[in-house]
């Protein structure tokens, strides 16, 4: 008889290799998962409470006026600059251009007249055509000994390489780049210059909102394909010392590119002319009055003559308003664009590509609106180059549209424009827009003026532009996308004020 086989046990260790690989990376998975979402928190907890530091939070006071004085009115100047802090002056147009050909053509040709200096500050500039052909014409004049000061925002020329710059400042010109990232205050980076400013010689500015870049010949996206609607104007008197004062204030602080020496305001600059007749006269000899007798007549200098009739003809009254370091309680352009619009009396016409009005604006639009005021909006389309701004502007809508306001899209491309004129007195053009990063982050510049040859320009650039817009109409308004404009704007408008 025949020894009984033992039995042999199943092996179910090798069953256990595999399930104990499966549970340790199911758990090192929701571990990695709780640290990301840890991080995730800590994060969100930093950013809130850094913007708690900086008071993003607070409560910020509603502007409101009362017995608004009318723009006819001859204090209105005085009250006006005193209320908004703006620079008093006097100019005169001498051009002005409302499309990206025109602007870019008036710029260059503007460069090559320069017989002494140019100062020239902008937000963007972009690789393409327009960069290239401003590079070529700054270069040049640069190696023909003409001093040349460039000021570019840093973020906003991001996309340029640095072989650019090297260029031009191997021809000779002086670069500075605004507001630079600092690790020791990331936070401020999000200050920008915002401002497109061009002076020639101290004699002439150009001012508007274009910049250096093909975007405006409509060639980022596929629905907007025709050249943006822009303005730009030049002027001559004495608002260009005011401007190039700003210019310089704004120039010194910084290290030029590839250069330690710092920035500082140089007066000659700001004189040009002036400066240069005091150098080649500083050889003679000196020859004081004759102060033995009292009365002698005291010589007056060439720019200090008394004014004829057609010069008090020439200037017209001219406030430069500087948006520079706005504070939550206190910003120069967001309470010029309130003041203007609650001193009309007749109409109120304005133009804002970015249109976020915060709730002071829309309740002043709205009370004019009331008050029997002509009040139109002329804005961008979904055309925008920022369509989750659009989507967060048209939500907007809703409240001006009740109240009757006008609102009108500009449908050939994107509208670029700064502008707003109140009844047939004043007009306001510059860099600012109707939103909280013109109000609040970036550093602008408007000018407003009683120029009856600048009001007549924008007047006319207005018509233009309501002449190839859709008027959008309440009705359409409440018919309007969920995804897009309920949903995507108002999440926007949850951080509009940091965008």
């Amino acid at each position: 008889m025949s020894a009984a086989r033992p039995t042999v046990q199943p092996k179910i260790y090798t069953l256990q290799v595999p399930l104990v690989r499966g549970v340790c990376g199911v758990g090192l998975i929701i571990t990695v998962f709780q640290w990301l979402l840890i991080g995730l928190v800590v994060l969100v907890a930093i950013v809130l409470l850094s913007l708690y530091i900086r008071g993003a939070f607070r409560w910020r006071p509603p502007f409101h006026i009362e017995h608004a004085i009318a723009p006819k009115d001859p204090r209105f100047l005085l009250t006006v600059s005193s209320l908004t802090k703006s620079l008093s002056s006097t100019g005169k147009v001498i051009g002005f251009w409302n499309t990206a050909d025109e602007i870019q053509t008036a710029r260059i040709a503007a460069i090559n007249s320069a017989q002494q200096s140019i100062q020239f500050e902008t937000f963007i500039m972009t690789p393409g055509k327009r960069a290239q052909d401003f590079s070529e014409a700054i270069a040049r004049r640069a190696t023909e000994g003409i001093e040349v000061q460039l000021l570019v925002d840093s973020w906003g020329t991001r996309k340029l390489p640095m072989s650019y710059w090297r260029r031009l400042q191997s021809a000779g010109a002086q670069i500075v780049f605004f507001n630079p990232f600092d690790f020791r205050a990331p936070a401020n980076y999000a200050g920008r210059t915002h401002r497109k400013l061009l002076i020639i010689d101290g004699e002439k500015v150009w001012i508007g909102g274009a910049g250096i870049s093909d975007l405006w010949d409509g060639v980022e996206k596929s629905d907007d394909t025709k050249p943006w609607f822009d303005i730009e104007a030049a002027f001559t008197g004495e608002v260009v010392t005011v401007l190039s004062t700003v210019f310089q204030t704004h120039w010194q602080g910084y290290k030029r590119y590839n250069d330690s020496q710092a920035t500082a305001v140089d007066m000659a600059k700001i004189y040009p002319a002036v400066a240069q007749r005091e150098a080649s006269s500083a050889r003679s000899a000196y020859r004081p009055p004759n102060t033995a007798n009292r009365h002698y007549a005291r010589q007056t200098p060439p720019e200090a003559e008394t004014p004829t009739l057609q010069d008090k003809v020439d200037k017209a009254a001219m406030l430069v308003t500087i948006g520079t370091k706005p504070g939550y309680r206190e910003s120069p352009i967001e309470i010029t664009k309130q003041t203007l619009i609650a001193c009309a009396r007749r109409r109120i016409w304005l133009s804002s590509p970015y249109l976020l009005p915060n709730r002071s604006t829309r309740e002043l639009l709205i009370g004019a609106q009331r008050a029997g005021v002509d009040v139109r909006i002329l804005t961008t389309s979904v055309r925008s180059d920022k369509k989750p701004v659009y989507y967060a502007s048209y939500e907007v809508y809703g409240s001006l549209l009740k109240a009757g306001i006008k609102i009108f899209e500009y449908q050939p491309s994107m509208i670029h424009a700064k502008m707003l004129i109140i009844d047939d007195e004043w007009v306001n053009m510059g860099s600012a827009n109707i939103d909280y990063r013109s109000f609040l982050h970036n550093d602008e510049l408007d000018i407003i003026s009683d120029s009856a040859e600048l009001f007549n320009h924008v007047e006319q650039a207005f018509e233009r532009g309501f002449a190839e817009c859709e008027q959008i109409g309440l009705r359409q308004w409440k018919r309007r996308s969920w995804l897009k404009h309920r949903l995507l704007g108002n999440v926007v408008r949850l951080v509009e004020w940091q965008l």
